[in-house]
């Protein structure tokens, strides 16, 4: 019998993959092989011609037949890369798209301009049995639909000087979420809390008002939904992608309290779908609320990110 090695084993499994439809076919090899080896995917060609044990490929099998049936690669191997970071993700959350990362982007350029004004914070209770440790930081960032996290902690990573409150309606979510805070050690600078949108925060109790607030909510639309690919549809939260027959429900929702929760001069970054920013837009002039309204197109030139300002004081 032939010894399996990680060089045949690559080309086996992208061959397979391939075969089957799968995106990425190559970089899923890599990524389902490096986690059944707990090898660096750098690794996998510096030892090429390594037998592989059999019960790795007995383990390796299970995962490839799964990928095959359009299983999402993160769910197997239980994490996924978001910013540069490595985060816990499991199927109770959806999975961080590389669209979000310019959220995380125009957030943290906010915040790194925006002026140090003095921020205040009344303490903070336990809720819900989530654990906290907030500190004050000197801009306040709310991060409302958070899933896994991955956009409080990347904004938290690249930007030290916010104190984060992150919200989401699944505790399932929230344990996620947890993971990757103790992960990389934020638990002071973010603190979880469990509710829909704004009911996560009980009035003049946490915070009052945020110097930003940022969302990727659920967006897709009850057709949109119909035509996923088999690996977003079947496997990924419905709660996380449905949004109404237009998409537009939590948009709607946010809108209406908003207001209440931003400093004069904050901003509400919101993500939206590709072609959903003339409506999403529509919504935000007609609040009256706000003084500018932008949408940010990503790299396939798709409007992204809708950002608007509050009136200054």
């Amino acid at each position: 019998m032939t010894d399996w090695t990680i060089q045949k084993l690559l080309n086996w499994i992208a061959g397979y993959l391939t075969s089957k439809g799968i995106d990425s076919p190559r970089f899923s090899a890599e990524l389902l092989l490096s986690d059944v080896l707990a090898m660096k995917r750098i690794e996998l060609y510096t030892h090429f011609n390594k037998p592989v044990a059999k019960d790795k490929l007995d383990r390796l099998h299970d995962l490839v037949k799964r990928a095959g049936q359009h299983e999402p690669i993160a769910y197997l191997i239980g994490k996924t890369e978001f910013y540069s970071l490595e985060l816990d993700i499991t199927p109770a959350c959806m999975i961080p798209r590389p669209e979000t990362e310019l959220l995380v982007q125009k957030a943290i350029e906010f915040l790194r301009t925006r002026p140090v004004r003095n921020s205040t914070m009344r303490k903070i209770t336990q809720k819900e049995g989530i654990s906290n440790g907030a500190r004050i930081g000197s801009q306040l960032v709310c991060d409302l639909c958070t899933g896994c996290g991955c956009i409080a902690v990347a904004i938290a990573k690249n930007f030290p000087d916010a104190q984060i409150f992150a919200t989401d309606i699944s505790d399932a979510a929230l344990d996620v979420a947890a993971e990757n805070l103790e992960k990389y050690q934020l638990q002071e600078q973010v603190t979880l809390l469990r509710g829909d949108l704004f009911d996560a925060f009980v009035p003049q109790l946490d915070v009052s008002r945020f110097d930003l607030i940022v969302c990727n909510p659920p967006y897709v639309s009850s057709a949109e939904f119909e035509a996923l690919d088999k690996n977003v549809k079947d496997y990924e939260p419905r709660s996380a992608l449905l949004a109404g027959d237009n998409g537009l429900d939590i948009y709607r929702r946010i809108v209406e309290k908003v207001d209440q929760f931003l400093k004069p001069d904050a901003a509400l970054m919101l993500e939206i779908g590709y072609a959903q920013g003339l409506a999403v837009k529509e919504l935000l002039e007609q609040s009256g609320a706000f003084a500018d309204v932008k949408i940010e197109k990503d790299v396939r030139d798709n409007d992204r990110i809708m950002t608007v300002r509050t009136m200054s004081s």
